[in-house]
């Protein structure tokens, strides 16, 4: 009789555990590999533009370029040309006005229709989809509207303040004291939706019991409105103030659209001095560099503002 002897198979060898570097390594590649798609996105559709603005400001840059790629270094000529056409500071004083004008009136009047519309009464999401229209029109669109409203002869505006018996013949967009105004009001009621959307979804963020404590303490509308509703928006306010000023500060379409930078260079901005340099003049050296004023100018405003508002924070 033979006895069979089983052998035990061997234990499985367990691997060793990664080392703490490795899975450092491993994790730092896995973020990298998310953050990649973005960065290459960026470089692409804006870090190259931009560099290449930059570099084209410093070149003679004209239409023949496109045909022989010959765009020869003129140093800073393309500035001092720039700097020194009294242009320039017309436009620039101009963007800074209708900028500021566009920001507060925007700000003031989406700030009071979101509060306006934070209370519940009959209509209120009807209402609140209507003001929505001309943010959802394409502002060129808008711009023509407008003109035709606002035309001096046959514009709804003058005829109905003549029904009125108001002066039926203001020169709204004609005459050179009036076109920036009625450029910054049309601006204005574009921007006033965007402002009360962004704003009205902070003020449904506030705690409403801070709202009910107030009142029981007796706090007057004004003094609930200072220390509460302000301070507890100045996140969004911050975010709405910054992406204003970002888009109205490089407006083109819409100043085209109602008045084309005139009567006399009275609406000419330095979106339409860009825009009249490249593709009216072309002089795309020129138009660079006002281009490159205008990023200098919403990069400062966005670093100054952002850490200012920082700082109160903290």
């Amino acid at each position: 009789m033979t006895t069979s002897t089983v052998t035990a198979p061997a234990a499985a060898v367990q691997a060793p555990a990664p080392s703490p570097a490795r899975l450092r390594r491993r994790r730092r590649l896995a973020q990298w590999g998310f953050v990649a798609p973005a960065v290459v996105f960026m470089l692409l559709f804006f870090g190259y533009p931009l560099v290449r603005n930059v570099v084209m400001s410093f070149q003679h840059y004209t239409p023949k370029t496109f045909f022989t790629g010959e765009a020869p270094f003129n140093g800073s000529d393309n500035w001092s040309h720039v700097f020194r056409d009294a242009l320039f500071g017309k436009a620039l004083w101009h963007t800074l006005v209708f900028t500021a004008g566009s920001l507060l009136g925007q700000f003031c009047v989406g700030l009071a229709l979101a509060v306006f519309f934070s209370r519940r009464f009959p209509l209120n999401g009807v209402l609140r989809s209507l003001i929505l229209l001309p943010w959802l029109v394409p502002m060129v669109v808008s711009g023509i509207v407008w003109r035709r409203i606002l035309d001096q002869d046959t514009g709804v505006l003058n005829s109905f303040l003549g029904t009125l018996g108001l002066d039926g013949s203001t020169p709204w967009l004609t005459d050179p004291q009036m076109a920036l105004l009625s450029v910054i009001l049309v601006n204005i009621w574009i921007g006033i939706p965007f402002n009360m959307v962004i704003l009205y979804g902070g003020l449904q963020e506030i705690p409403r019991e801070l709202y009910e404590a107030a009142s029981l303490d007796g706090a007057s509308a004004w003094r609930t409105f200072r220390s509460i509703t302000l301070p507890m928006l100045r996140p969004v306010i911050t975010v709405v103030l910054v992406l204003g000023f970002m888009s109205t500060v490089k407006i083109l379409d819409l100043i085209l659209a109602l008045t084309d930078g005139g009567p006399a260079d009275a609406t000419q901005t330095l979106g339409t001095l860009t825009y009249q340099n490249s593709f009216v003049q072309l002089d795309f050296g020129a138009g660079a560099v006002v281009g490159n004023v205008l990023i200098l100018i919403s990069a400062v405003f966005a670093v100054f503002y952002l850490r200012a508002n920082r700082t109160e924070g903290k």
